[in-house]
């Protein structure tokens, strides 16, 4: 990837946005049936909420239900501001309002349960089943707690992984809050893949801005499952020149690989009990796959996530039904909330299309990732893909990454186009 003037940076920016939206070449059309169709989506965040609202955008006739379990959605990319203090939690709050009233989605709030393929139905907790002719899958991810000993889901309120926002996020904004000035704040980072590769890294990057103004003799230390991570020049950079000595990163070959969890004590156990790191507040997200119930509906591969036909994301498993975002694999495109909303518009298209008795259409997708270093400094990489040999691939010479050494205006320029992306995507989702 090459990296950005800042005029390139908005060229590609903008250029990415209008992959996102008009790239898949489907406009807005009647389709001939679609009041006998009804497409069922499954999980109301990006990639879900914005299947939804595109199917109706694409074929209003189409009867399209969106079953989502809770009435308030709290975005993912975003919470990390809440984690550093910049915002509160109502800024990354999201509901389903203006997809019923807008744009004609029947909103279920509840829960499925179960996926009968063969029957083409969902059973959801209320006992109710809901028939579909198409099924759009995009519920997320699960945790892998069975890869580190000593820690279950069970102790995620004494020790958070914040790594589906909400109760979650308060949590872990409250144990920063009430950690001492001079404590020790211990994240443990998880092994690929896992969803928004570079938000463990942001996350570090607030909370020091947090303790940078309110506790400044602490200390943050990130044990990593793995050697690298997205955007690591840049954060390190960034680390370097607004934190100091703060943030310590140590690489899984290098004493950052924990093999086990002592809950009690508040302490990692590094390799072959390298070393105990104890902390005042830990933060553990573990290893991740697709959510249970892909599992349980016999949609995943080996390691447990949603293999999909990337040109379409139907799943590999039955023509009916579409997985999109975090639980598909989905060739070099990253699991984001960009991703998931260009994966959206995506399947939206190809539904349509076949509804319609159109040929599909080859597919361009672009992810656009923005991280906060500070409030005022961003950076970010953007990448454009198209279907090529069966996967989605990254096209050569598109996109980049910001530039190192850049003026304290650049990134001040990089962290407003930071808000703006957060405001646009959201609006495009769920507005």
């Amino acid at each position: 990837m090459q990296e950005f003037s800042r005029r390139n940076f908005i060229k590609v920016v903008g250029a990415g946005s209008a992959v996102a939206l008009t790239g898949i070449g489907c406009a807005p059309h009647k389709t001939r049936g679609a009041d006998k169709a009804h497409v069922v989506v499954v999980g109301g965040g990006s990639g879900g909420a914005t299947a939804a609202k595109y199917l109706k955008k694409y074929s209003p006739e189409l009867n399209v239900t969106l079953v989502e379990p809770n009435a308030r959605y709290y975005t993912c990319y975003g919470s990390n501001w809440v984690l550093g203090g910049i915002v509160d939690m109502d800024f990354i709050e999201q509901t389903y309002g203006a997809l019923e009233s807008r744009h004609g989605v029947k909103v279920v709030q509840d829960r499925v349960t179960a996926v009968d393929a063969d029957g083409r139905n969902v059973r959801l907790a209320s006992g109710e089943t809901l028939q579909y002719d198409k099924l759009v899958m995009s519920p997320g991810i699960d945790f892998r707690y069975d890869r580190t000993e000593g820690i279950s889901e069970a102790d995620a309120e004494r020790i958070p992984h914040a790594w589906k926002a909400g109760d979650q996020t308060r949590i872990l904004r409250q144990q920063l809050e009430d950690m001492p000035n001079g404590g020790t704040f211990v994240m443990v980072a998880p092994p690929n893949p896992f969803r928004c590769p570079p938000g463990p890294y942001e996350r570090v990057s607030l909370i020091a801005n947090y303790f940078k103004q309110e506790k400044p003799r602490s200390k943050i230390i990130i044990l990593d499952q793995k050697d690298g991570f997205s955007k690591q020049g840049l954060f390190e950079e960034g680390w370097e020149q607004e934190y100091g000595d703060m943030i310590e990163w140590r690489p899984a070959s290098d004493g950052g690989l924990v093999e086990e969890v002592d809950v009690r004590n508040m302490t990692a156990v590094t390799e072959a009990g390298f070393e105990r790191v104890e902390a005042d507040v830990m933060n553990f997200i573990p290893a991740q796959h697709a959510n249970q119930v892909m599992h349980d509906a016999g949609l995943t591969n080996a390691e447990g996530w949603c293999p999909v036909r990337q040109d379409t994301f139907r799943s590999e498993h039955d023509d009916n039904i579409y997985v999109l975002g975090d639980a598909s694999v989905a060739g070099a495109m990253p699991k984001s909330g960009h991703s998931a909303n260009t994966q959206g518009k995506m399947v939206a298209a190809a539904i349509s299309h076949e509804l319609a008795g159109r040929d599909p259409v080859t597919p361009t997708a672009v992810n656009t990732c923005y991280s906060l270093v500070t409030p005022d400094y961003g950076i970010s990489v953007a990448a454009v893909y198209q279907f090529k040999d069966g996967q989605m691939a990254g096209v050569e010479g598109a996109g980049g990454v910001s530039p190192t050494g850049a003026s304290s205006r650049f990134r001040e320029q990089e962290a407003q186009y930071t808000r703006g992306w957060y405001a646009g995507i959201t609006a495009d989702i769920w507005g």
